[in-house]
């Protein structure tokens, strides 16, 4: 049987004083907060599991897609060894998934809940609890040109590219803070979105922030096992309608979360995804 839940989901608010959003990455390691110049939205909404129906969900309807099939890599102890192990794996699963041609990982985050820990530095990344999309058009253009030789990125963009991260639980199943994804066919792309300048230490990214929209659909499926994943698009460069552009995503708070349940860890690798 199913396990819909509620909870409480942290939406965006823009700047009363119309400035532009920002949001800096790590967090300020007195406060353990992020810096930054907007506020939290929050709102109840109920959040659908799809386990046992997961095959109605796709990249290209929703802007997610789950699937089944055990890492061969298993410990994501070592930054080094995930990049040698875990990415080659990653990529021609994702190619067996999407039918893309090449695939080029770019970076991952490996996520484990620490208790009273701040989320300021690479090391020590928490489960994100605010709803968001990784990148915006501009941002996802300017990946390709970052991670791509120049003489390679304008043939390219001139074909279809995505951004597609692959999300797994770690170690033990995600009961403990999992991740919720919202159906892109419930998205108004006009009105819900607003772009947040992601401020690093030596650069500066963008991210789509999400406003509070009561039609949101939420999903998730419950008790996600390290042998499960989920893909999840970020950006597609076909966006005359025909195809989920993004999916909108957060980690939440189950409150039927058992006392004692083991923390959430979990890795994404984020990738470019291009097509002949």
């Amino acid at each position: 049987m199913a396990s819909d839940t509620i909870s409480t989901l942290n939406y965006y608010l823009a700047p009363l004083d119309g400035s532009r959003p920002f949001i800096n990455i790590n967090a300020d390691s007195t406060t353990g907060k992020p810096v930054r110049n907007w506020v939290e939205d929050k709102n109840e909404m109920q959040i659908e599991d799809v386990r046992g129906k997961a095959e109605l969900y796709e990249l290209d309807n929703a802007g997610f897609q789950y699937g089944r099939e055990a890492a061969k890599h298993t410990s994501f102890l070592n930054d080094d060894d995930i990049e040698r192990e875990y990415y080659p794996e990653s990529i021609d699963l994702i190619k067996r998934v999407t039918g893309a041609t090449s695939v080029v990982i770019f970076d991952h985050t490996i996520r484990r809940r620490l208790l009273g820990e701040p989320d300021d530095s690479p090391q020590k990344r928490q489960p994100a609890p605010l709803v968001h999309v990784d990148q915006t058009t501009s941002s996802s253009i300017a990946r390709v040109h970052r991670h791509l030789p120049p003489t390679e990125a304008p043939s390219l963009l001139r074909g279809r590219f995505q951004i597609i991260n692959i999300w797994r639980p770690i170690s033990h199943a995600a009961v403990d803070w999992p991740l919720a994804l919202c159906d892109f066919r419930s998205v108004d792309v006009k009105n819900d979105l607003l772009p947040v300048a992601l401020i690093y230490p030596d650069r500066e990214g963008e991210t789509f922030g999400v406003k509070y929209n009561p039609n949101h659909q939420w999903k998730y499926m419950k008790a996600m096992t390290p042998e499960e994943f989920v893909l999840i698009k970020c950006f597609d460069s076909i966006q005359d309608g025909s195809v989920a552009i993004f999916t909108p995503h957060t980690a939440f708070q189950d409150p039927n979360t058992p006392e004692g349940t083991p923390l959430r860890e979990s890795i994404e690798l984020r990738a470019l995804v291009f097509y002949d």
